[in-house]
């Protein structure tokens, strides 16, 4: 069966944040994603999620300085601390908002990185999540990592599917490290995205979805998921699916394309 979860950070935006909630109950989402909750106090989010009757089922780790344009900090050398503070106030609020998993973003390389570069914000990378799994694991939740594109992106350290396979074997972490696989990303990086699924199936915990290539509806643009819905489902998929991409128009005018899947329109 196929769940869909808005993601509020790019749908509803047509209503005021809090408001969000319940603009996507109605439409028939039964979870919520966003980017990050850290400007609203856990109890605000959590008042808001039991009003709408609807789960929380993924937020990012705080990004470091977003404004300023860093995307992360898991792999950048030098802010260890500041990581590791950031863990600990992510889980929180996944405690609190009873939410299952967090996304760790890896952020960004330098300009013009080195092979030597690389390793070391790789060694830092895999240092950090084995921290970040460990302090999850505690609270029953799992820490996810996802390959972002860099035309989006540009410079993102975690941008490959088999980049993100090792790490996940490297760090280890029984199931506390999992993957969170973008359909969007992927088909912009490297395609072929079936045959992906199937082989990092057993590794997903989470999946995203949008059109490709202007991050539009789903069914805007060259990838057809009802094909990997249907495959999903053949492989027995049981998570979400966060729905990441930005409405041509209104969010409601466009959710058409989910009525086979439970939205209403």
């Amino acid at each position: 069966m196929i769940r869909l979860a808005a993601n509020l950070s790019m749908l509803f935006t047509e209503h005021d944040f809090l408001d969000r909630f319940q603009a996507a109950a109605a439409a028939g989402f039964r979870g919520v994603e966003y980017l990050f909750p850290y400007a609203y106090a856990p109890e605000e989010l959590a008042g808001a999620l039991r009003e709408a009757g609807v789960e929380q089922v993924l937020f990012n780790m705080p990004p470091g300085d977003w404004e300023a344009g860093e995307r992360g900090l898991a792999s950048l050398p030098g802010r260890e601390a500041e990581f590791r503070d950031g863990v600990v106030e992510a889980l929180r609020y996944a405690e609190a908002l009873d939410c299952p998993r967090v996304h760790a973003m890896a952020g960004l390389l330098p300009v013009g990185a080195d092979a030597e570069t690389r390793a070391r914000h790789h060694a830092t990378y895999v240092s950090n999540l084995r921290f970040a799994a460990a302090e999850a694991a505690k609270v029953g939740c799992q820490v996810l990592i996802e390959p972002i594109n860099t035309r989006d992106m540009p410079g993102y350290f975690l941008s490959r599917q088999a980049q993100a396979m090792a790490v996940l074997e490297q760090v280890g972490a029984n199931g506390s490290l999992r993957l969170q696989f973008d359909l969007y990303h992927c088909q912009i990086m490297e395609g072929d995205l079936i045959r992906h699924l199937e082989r990092q199936f057993t590794s997903i915990a989470h999946i995203q979805i949008a059109g490709v290539p202007e991050r539009h509806e789903p069914d805007v643009g060259e990838v057809h998921y009802p094909a990997l819905f249907e495959r999903l489902e053949r492989l027995g998929y049981r998570g979400w699916i966060g729905c990441e991409y930005r409405p041509v128009a209104g969010t409601q005018e466009g959710l058409g394309w989910g009525r086979d899947y439970g939205l209403t329109v």
